[in-house]
C-alpha cells in the first residue's frame, strides 16, 4: 500500500520516460508510446503481471487460468523480440503493480510515466494511484485501446446511451473510426533501472510459429492471421453467414484473442478491412466485422459510465435477479455434465482450449442464468479464469446483458437450447466433437 507522496522527479536536466505496458502488447498504433517518447531522451519498457491474478477471488476463482496465461506470455515474448530489434529490452515484472511502480520509479527517477488509457474500473484506479502519490511525475495517458477516442464521441461518458442500438446510430452517425498511428522506428536511448531480482519474471519460451488453426499469442501472429483471413482465405466476404459456427476456424474472425490483450489494433483491424472492401469486396458481411466492433467499444465505454457496478449481482439497472449460487450445480456447469448436451460440449471446447465460439458463449450463458438459475457473476468469473480472449468489459458486459441486468432492452435473454442445437448442429458433428 503506498501510503506517502514521493518525489521521483530528476535532479539533472535528463528526461527520463517509463512506458508501462498493459492491454497494448504491441508497437504497431502506438500512440502512447509515441507521446511519451517525444517528451523524453532515455525510456524504460515494463510489463507487470500482478499477483491478483493467481490469488483466489471472493467468487472462489483465480482470475487468470493457464489458457491465458500461455497466451501472454507468448506474447510478451513476441514483444521482447520485437523492442530487441530495436535496441531496448522489456522489463516484465510479476508482483503487486502498485510495489512494482514504486520501486521502479523511486530506483529509476524517472520523470515521466506513458501508459496507455483504459476504461477498465482496475486499470483507472491504478493510474490515479500513481497520479496521486507521485505528484512530480509526468503521466502521459493516451487512448489506443478502441476505434474511438472519448473526445470524439458524440456524447458526455455520463450520457451515452446504455443500450447498444441508439449508441451505434449515434456513433456511426458523427464518427468515424481514428487513423492508425504510424509506428515510431526511432525510440530514444534505452535505461534499464537496476530492479529486485525477485520480481523479475520469466517467460523464455519456445515461441510457435504463427498458425492457420490455432491461437498463438504475440503481435507478429496476430497481424499474420489478421492478414490470412482477410486476403488469403476472403473469409471477410461472408463473415455475416458463418460467424455463428461453432468449431470451424475459418468461419468467424478469431481476432478477439489479439484484440484482448491489445497484441492486435482495432484501428488496424477496422483499416484492413476497409482495404479488403475496396480491392475485393464491400458487402453486409464486411459491415458486420466493424459492427461486432462497435459492440466491443460499447462495453469498454459503458463501463467506465458505471464503474463498480459492472460487478454487481443488480448490476447497472440496481435490481437483482430471481438466481442464487449452488456449488455443486455449478460445479456441473463448468465441467460440462449439466446434461444438456449442447452445452456440455461447448463448456468442454472451453476448459480443453479456452475458447468458445461467440453463439456456443450465449448458449452457456443463457443456460447457467435460465435453466439452471444460477448467479451470473460465477459464470462471469469462470470464463474470465478460462477465456484466453477475455476482455473485462466485453466478457462482464455480456453477461450483465444475459442475466437481464445489463443493457438488453427486452430484460431476459434466453435462449431455446433444442432449436439452437437443430439450428447450429444439426447433424450433432460438434457434440460428437467433444463429448
Amino acid at each position: 500500500m503506498i501510503n506517502q507522496h514521493i518525489d521521483v522527479g530528476r535532479s539533472n536536466n535528463t528526461q527520463r520516460g517509463l512506458f508501462w505496458f498493459r492491454h497494448d502488447l504491441r508497437l504497431h498504433d502506438q500512440p502512447a508510446i509515441s507521446a511519451l517518447c517525444e517528451k523524453v531522451s532515455e525510456v524504460t519498457f515494463v510489463f507487470i503481471l500482478d499477483d491478483k491474478n493467481f490469488e483466489t477471488t471472493s467468487l472462489g476463482l483465480t482470475p487468470m487460468g493457464k489458457h491465458r496465461r500461455t497466451f501472454l506470455l507468448q506474447t510478451l515474448e513476441d514483444l521482447k523480440r520485437q523492442l530487441k530489434a530495436q535496441g531496448h529490452e522489456l522489463l516484465a515484472l510479476q508482483g503487486n503493480t502498485a510495489e512494482c511502480l514504486v520501486e521502479l520509479l523511486s530506483v529509476g527517477k524517472y520523470s515521466h510515466l506513458g501508459v496507455s488509457a483504459h476504461c477498465g474500473y482496475d486499470e483507472s484506479a491504478q493510474v490515479n494511484v500513481v497520479r496521486r502519490f507521485f505528484p512530480s511525475l509526468h503521466v502521459v495517458e493516451t487512448p489506443s485501446f478502441g476505434l474511438f477516442d472519448e473526445n470524439t464521441l458524440p456524447f458526455d461518458i455520463q450520457d451515452m446511451p446504455d443500450v447498444f442500438s441508439p449508441f451505434r446510430r449515434k456513433v456511426e452517425k458523427h464518427c468515424s473510426a481514428l487513423p492508425v498511428h504510424v509506428r515510431n522506428e526511432n525510440l530514444p536511448k534505452p535505461y534499464q533501472p537496476k530492479i529486485d531480482a525477485a520480481h523479475i519474471l520469466g517467460f523464455d519460451i519456445t515461441l510457435p510459429e504463427p498458425s492457420l488453426s490455432t491461437f498463438v499469442g504475440g503481435e507478429t501472429a496476430g497481424l499474420s492471421h489478421l492478414n490470412t483471413y482477410l486476403f488469403t482465405w476472403q473469409a471477410a466476404a461472408t463473415y455475416k453467414e458463418t460467424r455463428n459456427a461453432l468449431n470451424t476456424w475459418k468461419d468467424s474472425t478469431k481476432l478477439s484473442a489479439w484484440l484482448a490483450n491489445g497484441s492486435l489494433s482495432a484501428r488496424e483491424v477496422m483499416r484492413q478491412v476497409q482495404r479488403f472492401e475496396k480491392d475485393v469486396e464491400k458487402n453486409d458481411s464486411t459491415y458486420w466485422i466493424y459492427f461486432e466492433l462497435l459492440w466491443r467499444e460499447f462495453f469498454h465505454w459503458l463501463q467506465l459510465k458505471y464503474g463498480t457496478k459492472w460487478f454487481r449481482f443488480s448490476g447497472i439497472q440496481g435490481k437483482s435477479p430471481s438466481t442464487q449460487h449452488d456449488p455443486e450445480t455449478f460445479e456441473q456447469w463448468c465441467a460440462g455434465k449439466t446434461g444438456y448436451p449442447i452445452v456440455d460440449a461447448c463448456m468442454r471446447q472451453l476448459a480443453q482450449t479456452g475458447y468458445m465460439s461467440n453463439r456456443g458463449r450465449q448458449l452457456v450463458a443463457s443456460c447457467f442464468v435460465h435453466e439452471l438459475r444460477q448467479d451470473w457473476r460465477y459464470g462471469a468469473a469462470w470464463f474470465e479464469h478460462q477465456l484466453i480472449d477475455y476482455d473485462v468489459g466485453s466478457n462482464w458486459g455480456n453477461w450483465l446483458y444475459l442475466a437481464g441486468v445489463g443493457n438488453d432492452p427486452r430484460g431476459h435473454r434466453q435462449f431455446n437450447l433444442h432449436k439452437q442445437t437443430e439450428t447450429y448442429d444439426p447433424k450433432g458433428s460438434f457434440r460428437n466433437k467433444w463429448l
